[in-house]
């Protein structure tokens, strides 16, 4: 960063279109805010991903136009926010199985049919996003602003209303910037803030829910959750969750609620042998997170899911399994485990 500052200094003066390399040096640094940014509006990895490309190729074309009014990181942003705007226009939100209809009722019953057309909300992997564990006010910060819960219910907000809450309540913009941006006024803006606040009460979870135990019983829980997983201990891992747990397993969209109803459907679908699945431990969304090995009739664990957890208290409150190996290596996982039994 400090390298690329003398030549940020000459070229703004100049007005001058920059490099592709100088310019990647001086953008770099932006790269993984303007990801969790992008991804917060979009609810994808890879389509936040292909707008982060975008705002950068859009940015050095046009960075000789670049007065220096704002900070090149505002003006980065504003970039980003349009094209993130111009993106939604023309896709569907990105539901999660929970905001598609009531839970399951028989988890002993029949799966509902996968439905191809849906285009589900995917976890976001902490390495990509994540400022630097050094600062540990900055990662709780950035942590809570990518949570699977806030992501969720922002897929239900209009493209505006989505932009305006995440540049004011995240990121700490000003009525009259967010305003400037969007082309209305203040008032205007601070009135898309409010139907937006009001519309994010209504379909996010409770605020204990995220409430976690020290680093200490986190990890105590975590650990029994992945040894009763692997051994198949449905007792075990019925009694780590809250009595209002809930699983959600997409592209499946049902879903069930209820410690009790969970249990039965693990017991009676996933967890039907000892050693059927190796847990890894990873990280997304700012939660944790383990991927799961399936092992196949031929012995060999490959690439299952991505289960991002949720912590209420002292037990797990929401397990999201992300039935999708292609996530494997956004996480920088094999696509079969390590280790071998």
């Amino acid at each position: 960063m400090a390298a690329a500052a003398p030549v940020t200094a000459r070229a703004e003066k100049a007005g001058v279109m920059l490099g592709s390399d100088d310019f990647a040096r001086l953008t770099e640094p932006f790269r993984p805010e303007l990801l969790a940014h992008c991804y917060r509006m979009l609810g994808s990895v890879y389509d936040a991903e292909d707008q982060v490309q975008e705002t950068l190729v859009r940015a050095w074309r046009s960075y000789s136009e670049f007065q220096g009014r704002s900070s090149l990181r505002t003006w980065l942003y504003r970039i980003a926010t349009n094209a993130c705007l111009r993106a939604i226009e023309n896709r569907a939100r990105r539901p999660m199985p929970s905001g598609l209809g009531a839970p399951g009722d028989d988890p002993d019953g029949p799966l509902a049919p996968v439905l191809p057309e849906v285009r589900w909300l995917q976890p976001i992997p902490d390495a990509l996003v994540l400022p630097n564990p050094a600062d540990p006010a900055s990662v709780a910060v950035s942590r809570e602003s990518v949570r699977l819960a806030l992501i969720a219910a922002l897929q239900y907000l209009p493209g505006r209303q989505r932009a305006v809450l995440i540049l004011r309540d995240v990121l700490g913009w000003h009525a009259a910037e967010v305003a400037d941006l969007l082309g209305i006024t203040p008032t205007a803006a601070n009135s898309l803030l409010q139907r937006a606040r009001e519309r994010l009460r209504q379909v996010a979870p409770a605020t204990d829910e995220i409430r976690e135990p020290a680093e200490a019983g986190q990890r105590e829980l975590l650990d029994a959750y992945a040894e009763a997983f692997q051994n198949a201990d449905v007792g075990a891992l019925t009694k780590l969750l809250r009595e209002d747990a809930v699983l959600e397993m997409p592209p499946q969209p049902t879903w069930f609620a209820g410690r009790q109803r969970v249990g039965r459907f693990l017991a009676s679908r996933v967890l039907t042998e000892p050693g059927r699945f190796t847990m890894t431990r990873t990280a997304a969304n700012g939660q944790p997170t383990f991927a799961a090995y399936l092992r196949g009739t031929d012995g060999v664990p490959r690439a299952h899911a991505i289960q991002v957890l949720t912590v209420g208290g002292a037990r797990l409150s929401r397990i999201v399994s992300f039935n999708d190996a292609g996530l494997f290596p956004l996480f920088g996982l094999p696509g079969i485990a390590a280790s071998q039994s």
